[in-house]
């Protein structure tokens, strides 16, 4: 199920249920029916959502730095879009809304 995040100082943003509920956990809220994320919370939200952001880089990095592609019993393998490329659209979301003191809403 695809989730739509509204906000007036920007884009709609949509994206699969799963990813939604991972961010919104990641800034504090629960992906209910319904759901908003006050522009009072935003500062708080958007800290979160960096932070998660930059540990995943890190060990991402990190993961790099030990794959040995081609030596003896390492599989090549597709390493997955990381949080900072799926998030983005979201923490753009968050910043613009925070810049315009919007509330940023969702619902089914």
């Amino acid at each position: 199920m695809l989730i739509t995040f509204k906000c007036r100082a920007s884009p709609d943003v949509m994206m699969l249920e799963n990813l939604a509920q991972y961010l919104v956990g990641i800034v504090g809220k629960r992906l209910g029916e319904r759901g908003v994320i006050t522009h009072d919370e935003l500062g708080e939200a958007i800290t979160k959502l960096e932070t998660a952001i930059h540990v995943d880089k890190q060990e991402r990095a990190e993961h790099d730095g030990h794959f040995h592609e081609g030596e003896e019993g390492h599989e090549h393998h597709e390493i997955p879009p990381g949080l900072a490329q799926r998030a983005y659209p979201f923490l753009d979301m968050l910043r613009a809304a925070q810049k315009e003191n919007a509330d940023i809403v969702w619902g089914l």
